[in-house]
């Protein structure tokens, strides 16, 4: 079982504000800010994103109870500034109900909610 997760970014300020408003739907919100590095999370920080010189991209998915939120996290995320990276819709290549949506962060990270319930 994971505990926690860390994002490299090349930019905390701005990625803090791009994750704040992209998790906001799913429950998440800044737990811990360290300055350089900032935990988000629902009750506990177990997402977090740190300064590093070093950025290599990463794919993250946040699993949610339905639909509307994988939805809600998209319109959230591109308002805040994600590329769109696929709209929320059904994804039968991986199973009949995997319901995603994928955006891409300013570090080019390929961020996703998903849904494994039928709607």
């Amino acid at each position: 079982m994971i505990d926690h997760i860390g994002l490299a970014v090349s930019d905390v300020g701005k990625s803090k504000s791009f994750f704040q408003a992209a998790l906001a739907p799913l429950g998440y919100k800044v737990l811990m800010d360290f300055g350089e590095a900032v935990g988000l999370g629902q009750d506990r920080p177990d997402f977090w994103i740190a300064k590093s010189a070093a950025v290599a991209t990463s794919h993250i998915a946040f699993g949610v109870a339905n639909r509307a939120t994988v939805k809600a996290f998209y319109d959230a995320a591109i308002a805040a500034g994600g590329k769109d990276n696929g709209a929320p819709g059904l994804r039968p290549q991986y199973h009949s109900n995997y319901f995603g949506a994928f955006v891409i962060d300013r570090d080019g990270n390929n961020i996703e909610a998903v849904c494994h319930q039928p709607e």
